[in-house]
């Protein structure tokens, strides 16, 4: 299952709030077909019940249980903050992982990010990456 494309990673940007962050998160997930309009609604109702930063300077934010009918295809967006952006009660996330799951399989997403991320040198590495493939390389090594 090949979810990471090139056209879903933002390199090297700064946004002003933890909104700001889903938000481009949700909108790259729309502009490239993954779901619907109404899917960035559903990631701030997600937000509201509880936090989708998972420490480390790692933010998962995704929609609620009833979100999945606003998802066409499973994906991924990574919007890479290397200045990071607060992110509610003192924490900074530096990578937002945007996710989108078709039936269940945002669990193998999940499960994915939670293996790379697990590593605190892939941390440091996604923290730092200076190119689209170079992030995509560090996906594809659990893969």
């Amino acid at each position: 299952m090949q979810v990471l494309a090139k056209e879903n990673i933002k390199l090297n940007q700064t946004v002003k709030s933890k909104e700001e962050a889903i938000r481009l998160a949700g909108q790259t997930l729309i502009e490239n077909g993954y779901v619907t309009d109404d899917y960035i609604d559903k990631m701030f109702e997600r937000e509201e019940t509880s936090s989708t930063f998972m420490g480390n300077f790692i933010a998962i934010p995704h929609g609620t249980e009833d979100a999945k009918g606003e998802v066409l295809h499973s994906g991924i967006s990574i919007i890479h903050i290397p200045d990071g952006v607060e992110y509610g009660e003192g924490n900074t996330a530096k990578v937002v992982f945007g996710i989108a799951g078709k039936n269940n399989e945002h669990l193998d997403i999940l499960s994915n990010i939670a293996i790379i991320c697990s590593e605190e040198e892939n941390i440091e590495r996604l923290i730092n990456v200076k190119s689209e493939e170079e992030l995509i390389a560090i996906f594809n090594e659990v893969n």
